[in-house]
């Protein structure tokens, strides 16, 4: 099934995240501004305008069962949007409620926990607020995660238990800590990542192969793996109980996002503006495939068409480099043209689940800085992974 396409703006989407019934979307234009965007046929319409920041939004989360929003900004504050009645007209509109942060820093990236009764804000501050509902003061206050620490946390994803969190940071390392919040959290079961789980305990810590920021973060869904991005163009998938760690290095442009698909596969997406299936288990993890058209030229420019487990050959490192030697668009583009040959056209900010179940995704959205919204289908590429699936990179 070809992917959806849609034009969104003509400025870049930093951020987006859809409502449960995937009817609605929460955007970020590179803006102070949110936008709730609703579907109508094939267009989406902006019908509400979520303004309260006074500097660009970074991240945004919506939350499936208690429909709740949460912005995050370099205003260095975040916000929870909720649905209330206008008391005049009795219309239900977006009302914000105020989060104590406490950071001195711009706020970079923010996800609800799977129960959704807490949510951690990654900062510039050398710090992770772990927030949760103060009824008392109709507020949501923060705990800190702070050590080890030493730079930027640039995303964070939280383990299903509720109670683990994973975090990337520009001091080239992936760790996993425990936000246990002794006043809303139940005991955690134990796990390979450990049994006593107080607040802010390091239960893993994982270096990027060779010194690149992480990106991006994202636990599997059984939880027992740990997947992250890092800008030495790598992805690596963390087995805590071995303790057993796959480096895959690409020849591609750095990937900056990532989710899950399945426990043996996971999609990653940034610079070189398609995205990549990787596929594997404990005993080694390979790239599968792109999602972008296997019947367009990008398939044989992948190397995916003769061998599943081929480099990388990036579409946009191809054409900055024939820009830079050359001072011309590379081969395959007319005249002066600089048009890429995959869907998205610039970098891919943000990958997230769109359809089916944790550990059985059928498709994935994507939005980057060409302003444009794709969905993808995913089980074309996990046939082939699943075909492949003896064959490894280790």
């Amino acid at each position: 099934m070809p992917p959806s396409v849609f034009s969104l703006s003509q400025t870049p989407v930093t951020c987006h995240s859809f409502d449960a019934n995937r009817q609605q979307l929460a955007v970020s234009f590179n803006s102070n501004d949110a936008q709730i965007l609703t579907r109508k046929g094939n267009e989406w319409t902006a019908t509400e305008t979520l303004a309260e920041h006074d500097k660009t939004i970074t991240s945004i989360d919506w939350a499936p069962n208690s429909n709740r929003i949460v912005t995050s900004s370099q205003d260095r504050n975040a916000y929870v949007w909720q649905q209330t009645p206008d008391p005049e007209t009795g219309a239900l509109i977006w009302k914000p409620t105020l989060v104590l942060l406490r950071i001195n820093r711009a706020a970079t990236h923010v996800r609800w926990s799977p129960k959704e009764d807490k949510f951690a804000v990654a900062s510039g501050a050398r710090a992770i607020a772990v927030c949760s509902f103060d009824p008392e003061n109709n507020w949501w206050v923060s705990k800190h995660l702070k050590k080890p620490i030493r730079s930027t946390v640039l995303a964070v994803d939280w383990h299903p238990n509720n109670v683990l969190l994973a975090a990337g940071s520009a001091d080239m390392k992936a760790r996993v800590f425990s936000a246990y919040i002794k006043e809303v959290d139940e005991k955690p079961a134990p796990s390979v990542w450990g049994s006593r789980l107080p607040f802010n305990v390091l239960c893993g810590e994982y270096s990027s192969p060779a010194g690149g920021w992480v990106h991006a973060v994202s636990f599997s869904p059984s939880g027992d793996v740990l997947a992250f991005a890092s800008h030495d163009s790598s992805i690596s998938i963390v087995y805590p109980g071995g303790p057993v760690i796959h480096n895959i290095k690409m020849s591609s442009l750095p990937f900056v996002t990532l989710t899950w698909t399945a426990e043996d596969s996971v999609v990653a997406a940034g610079h070189d503006c398609q995205p990549t299936v990787f596929s594997g288990s404990d005993a080694g993890w390979q790239a599968v495939g792109t999602l972008d058209d296997s019947k367009s030229s990008s398939s044989a420019r992948s190397g995916f068409g003769s061998s599943p487990v081929g480099r990388l050959n990036s579409t946009a490192f191809n054409t900055f480099r024939d820009a830079d030697t050359r001072g011309q668009a590379s081969a395959g583009a007319s005249g002066g043209d600089t048009k890429v040959l995959t869907i998205h056209q610039n970098t891919i900010t943000s990958v997230r689940p769109y359809e089916g179940q944790p550990g059985q995704v059928t498709k994935v959205s994507t939005t980057g800085v060409d302003g444009n919204l794709v969905i993808w289908d995913v089980n074309e590429v996990a046939s082939l992974a699943a075909q492949f699936g003896g064959i490894h990179l280790k």
